[in-house]
């Protein structure tokens, strides 16, 4: 249902940006639903299906809806339905995904390498990253968080350096992951295993080897632009 178009019928406000409703699709029957929203809705609009979620005491997957043109990420909507009375959010799956990390790289006196890492559940090489938390108080801390999580490694964010990179890996799903460049002081990494299943440092003609995406490689090259520039 995650990407659907429904039409809505709101029947109350539970508080500011957020609504009680009804969706009906097509000929299907109209199902209970919550709308979010930055702005007033009228009683009765197209909306989006944004997320699909499930709460402990409510029966089956309660749409979360929203005007056509907003997007909310998954820590928007778990902060917005924690305002909710005596309803606990068990699980959601959202249309929209927010992702931070960094290209992370080591120089040592012989040269400068940057980390490759390969989750447990993929197949391809690519750079540390992870999910916005709702305790996260911005991009930096996220991709900052991430790194130590994933790699143990301590680093420092290269200033002036943000580069976003989308796509839609399932179809309806839409991803975004905003990277940073950051500077590790060792070359000792610890790995969280059930996350990460192996890792690398590669010069940066092997990470373009390595890296399949256009999305990665297009961060290479702008992370081998701003290394040169750092030390010139």
């Amino acid at each position: 249902m995650v990407a659907d178009k429904v039409r809505v019928s709101v029947f109350g406000k539970i508080r500011k940006n957020l609504y009680s409703a009804f969706v009906s699709k097509d000929n299907e029957q109209s199902r209970s639903a919550y709308v979010i929203s930055k702005n007033n809705v009228e009683d009765d609009f197209d909306g989006v299906v944004i997320a699909v979620a499930e709460f402990d005491g409510l029966f089956g997957e309660r749409p979360i809806v929203s005007p056509p043109g907003e997007i909310y990420y998954e820590h928007d909507l778990r902060r917005q339905l924690s305002k909710l009375k005596n309803i606990k959010l068990k699980s959601i799956t959202c249309l929209y995904e927010k992702s931070c990390g960094a290209v992370v790289f080591y120089k040592s006196k012989q040269n400068i390498k940057i980390l490759l890492v390969k989750n447990s559940n993929g197949k391809y090489w690519s750079f540390p990253k992870g999910h916005v938390e709702q305790e996260d108080k911005d991009e930096q801390t996220t991709a900052i968080r991430e790194i130590k999580e994933e790699t143990g490694l301590d680093v420092a964010l290269v200033k002036d350096f943000r580069e976003i990179s989308e796509y839609c890996p399932f179809g309806k799903i839409k991803k975004r992951v905003v990277f940073f460049l950051a500077q590790a002081f060792t070359d000792k990494v610890e790995i969280q295993e059930d996350e990460i299943e192996s890792y690398i440092w590669v010069d940066l003609q092997q990470a373009r080897k390595m890296c399949g995406f256009d999305n990665d490689l297009r961060i290479i090259e702008k992370v081998e632009t701003a290394i040169h520039f750092m030390h010139t």
